[in-house]
């Protein structure tokens, strides 16, 4: 048995057609496989790479936690240097409400734990999310996703979930005081990066404070610099009442968080108490990677150049089979003529060295979601290689 058949029996698929690379590593903008092939890596693990792959800081930090200690207790009990810190840097980098964070595992977790103390908070029931928003799979986050076909076969879920359209005005008459709260993304992740209109989040945070809900925010693929702001809630400066992250904060490690107020998270600590739990939430590892990450991104040039590079990218993908590209910084969509060619594109483009994705709920369009850190020149490199493809095909 080869490697391919030990991976297709031994580890559980979530589709039938994996891309089966087999990775010996990674640096900067490119995977190597054991084949001795080089890929251009323009999805970054879906928005997660932050610093690109095998990161010098990311990986020196992550070095000197594991000699310090790993894990030592669950969630919340011992001072631990580097989680604190973080907690910290992410109080100093959000709005002034936002300055209590709870760390998890993933961004699935920061939206269970973000419903939960929006329930503990006003003692409601009722969750509303978007169509075609994707919020992960654990139970409470995919009851509040958007497509019924993702839902229908795990039923029942968690009742009291409603979708509302984006972008959409009408809708917002939902919002009254039988709801708990609405999560929106700034940039909705599995519909080709569509962005949250200005106008739209106004009037739902207007709504949100008449009626007492908690205002969520999913920037589990929009914070970190990704759209060209350290947060997606730059993008309009409506603030929510919690924000969770994940994805890029780790710069290629797991970690996930839900930032609210102290005086919401209090309220996980006492009638009853141990309000939410975790084992490994905020694993110092973890937590070393996303602080040398946050770090960077502060001190450094890579989010006031992350326009410039999608500007680079938008003229030089050029071609009459693109139809629109659609996103905010380095969340672009390259929008083709239908699903079926869309796909046969990105399994082309694989094949000549090039990594992109499909979306969830969008599939005419390709992914694009680069380490923030690749170059211009990889950019124009990557480009080439895209519009030679779709000459070909």
């Amino acid at each position: 048995m080869n490697r391919k058949e030990s991976f297709l029996k031994y580890q559980a698929q979530i589709t039938q057609d994996p891309f089966l690379l087999d990775i010996k590593h990674a640096k900067g903008s490119y995977i190597y496989t054991r084949d001795n092939k080089k890929y251009i890596d323009l999805v970054a693990g879906v928005s997660s790479c932050t610093l690109g792959h095998s990161n010098p800081a990311i990986i020196n930090a992550v070095k000197k936690q594991l000699d310090l200690h790993t894990h030592v207790m669950v969630y919340g009990e011992f001072i631990q240097d580097i989680p604190l810190r973080l907690a910290i840097k992410l109080a100093d980098c959000l709005p002034k409400n936002l300055n209590c964070t709870y760390l998890v595992n993933s961004g699935t977790e920061a939206i269970e734990g973000a419903i939960k103390l929006a329930k503990r908070k006003n003692g409601r029931k009722k969750v509303v999310s978007c169509l075609n928003s994707y919020h992960g799979s654990t139970q409470g986050s995919l009851s509040a996703i958007g497509r019924d076909e993702m839902k229908k076969k795990y039923q029942p879920l968690i009742p009291f979930h409603e979708n509302i359209r984006f972008n959409n005005f009408e809708d917002l008459k939902i919002l009254k005081n039988d709801v708990s709260s609405i999560i929106i993304e700034p940039v909705q992740g599995g519909t080709n990066f569509i962005i949250a209109q200005k106008k739209w989040l106004k009037a739902i945070r207007k709504q949100c404070n008449n009626h007492s809900i908690e205002l969520i925010y999913d920037e589990i693929q929009t914070g970190f610099g990704r759209t060209g702001k350290m947060f997606g809630l730059e993008l309009s400066n409506i603030v929510p009442d919690i924000i969770c992250l994940a994805k890029g904060m780790g710069g290629g490690m797991p970690i996930g968080a839900f930032v609210s107020s102290k005086e919401n998270m209090n309220l996980f600590s006492k009638n009853p108490s141990l309000g939410h739990i975790t084992t490994f939430g905020g694993h110092p590892t973890s937590c070393a990677a996303a602080l040398v990450t946050i770090n960077e991104l502060k001190k450094s040039k890579i989010i006031d150049r992350i326009n410039n590079k999608r500007e680079i990218f938008k003229t030089h993908l050029i071609h009459s089979k693109i139809k629109n590209i659609h996103g905010t910084g380095l969340m672009i969509a390259i929008e083709l003529e239908n699903e079926e060619y869309c796909q046969h594109i990105v399994k082309k483009l694989l094949k000549n060295g090039v990594i992109t994705f499909y979306f969830l709920f969008d599939k005419k369009n390709i992914r694009i979601s680069p380490p923030l850190t690749i170059s211009e020149n990889e950019i124009k490199q990557a480009c080439s290689i895209i519009l030679k493809t779709l000459d070909k095909y």
